[in-house]
């Protein structure tokens, strides 16, 4: 039985009965996985490959953010580095150091 003919027989079953609290929780379960496979359908992560694309995107990801960290750590390495030669040439522009290199 597909989940359309079980979600719809367990709706006509709700009707008949009353709805009684195993009926509607049946009714929930089965609406739940039938809306979850349309995502995962509508998504095209519906097929055997699934797990290992899904595994591919989060290495993907993983490395996206290793990069992305090692280019902010550069980037603040560089920042330091030019404020420090600013730092050092200010100090030999103050103290006259500057005339060494005449």
């Amino acid at each position: 039985m597909n989940p359309n003919e079980m979600l719809a027989g367990l709706v006509a079953q709700a009707r008949q009965e009353g709805g009684d609290l195993v009926t509607l929780r049946a009714i929930v379960e089965e609406a739940s996985e039938l809306g979850a496979q349309r995502t995962l359908a509508s998504i095209g992560l519906d097929d055997e490959r699934a797990p290992s694309d899904l595994s591919e995107l989060r290495q993907l990801l993983r490395a996206w953010r290793d990069a992305k960290a090692s280019a902010q750590t550069a980037a603040i390495g560089w920042i330091v580095r030019g404020l420090l030669a600013l730092l050092l040439l200010g100090m030999a522009v103050r103290l006259g150091a500057t005339e060494l290199l005449r």
